[in-house]
């Protein structure tokens, strides 16, 4: 039964994420030392006990969802003796979880992911003046209808002025997520009402992600990705943008820049794991956001979640 490892985005983080593992495994304390170092910040204490306002940043939820993950594998190497290139098929990552994912299979080391993703987080909030973008969920809603809607809710009414408005997750399951100019995802909202979407609401994020007006961020991660030492991945990355393998380091540089504006196709991921022979899913890290993704985009499929000491044992008894 192949083999994939998925690894969750922002969301899923939450205050005590971490704690256990650090208690538990010198190798997770060292990942979290790392990190604490290169950044000049005890993250680690931020996962640990919180605020969670504070965790929420997204300059400090991006690293630090991508540590508990690089945590929680590099447990199942120095306790199970699991090595991911000889037992992992696939890899891929929501959003943020696309860097964790890349890590994990060896393109880049933790403290240049660390970096990267602190970089990812300030770009990203730095692009929209607060206030002026919004996210909302489209429930029920299907690719084709979300993207309708979107077109139709681009337009200002009082001026004719067109603003953005785009499908940022297509995550499956009915779920999409759209982003762009709080006004046009106000229309987005009520014209999804009218269209007959079961449910749509606005989400509580500090900016308007995977859209074009992240247009700065996109610049700030091409220069910063066009310095970052990359190799070759051990095992295929299946990337947000492309929904198709990548194992050369200069094409997943580039679709990491567009990812960044892009929308995130992860029903088309999925699928596209279960096409190249993938029957188990296995979501590394903090929460189990993507495993209930799973159970509606592949019934079939096992999928499963590790973030914690009695899962990483479950896990590796399993093998």
């Amino acid at each position: 039964m192949a083999l994939a490892f998925t690894f969750p985005g922002q969301g899923s983080q939450a205050p005590g994420m971490g704690r256990d593992l650090a208690a538990a495994f010198p190798a997770a304390r060292e990942v979290f030392q790392e990190v604490d170092e290169t950044l000049k910040q005890k993250l680690s204490r931020l996962m640990f006990e919180g605020p969670p306002e504070e965790l929420t940043l997204t300059a400090n939820a991006q690293p630090a969802l991508m540590a508990m993950s690089i945590a929680v594998l590099r447990v199942l190497e120095k306790e199970g003796g699991f090595l991911l290139r000889d037992r992992v098929a696939l890899v891929a990552g929501h959003s943020l979880g696309e860097y964790a994912a890349l890590a994990a299979a060896g393109t880049f080391d933790l403290s240049t992911t660390a970096r990267l993703l602190r970089l990812r987080g300030e770009a990203m909030q730095k692009a929209v003046p607060a206030g002026e973008g919004a996210m909302a969920a489209l429930l029920g809603a299907e690719l084709e209808q979300a993207q309708a809607i979107c077109a139709a809710a681009a337009e200002d009414p009082a001026t004719g002025e067109r603003q953005v408005v785009e499908v940022a997750n297509d995550n499956g399951g009915g779920q999409i997520v759209i982003s762009g100019h709080a006004a046009a995802v106000d229309r987005a909202i009520e014209g999804s009402k009218a269209a007959g979407v079961k449910r749509a609401m606005k989400l509580p994020v500090s900016a308007p992600f995977h859209c074009a007006l992240m247009a700065p961020a996109a610049d700030a991660m091409a220069e910063a990705l066009a310095e970052a030492e990359m190799r070759t991945p051990l095992v295929p990355l299946v990337a947000n943008v492309s929904a198709a393998k990548a194992t050369d380091p200069v094409e997943i540089r580039d679709l990491l820049v567009r990812q960044v504006t892009g929308t995130v196709r992860w029903r088309e991921c999925i699928l596209a794991m279960g096409a190249m022979g993938c029957e188990q899913f296995v979501e590394i890290g903090s929460g189990r956001v993507l495993t209930g993704l799973m159970k509606r985009l592949a019934p079939e499929a096992k999928a499963s979640a590790i973030g914690t000491p009695a899962e990483i044992e479950a896990f590796l008894k399993s093998l």
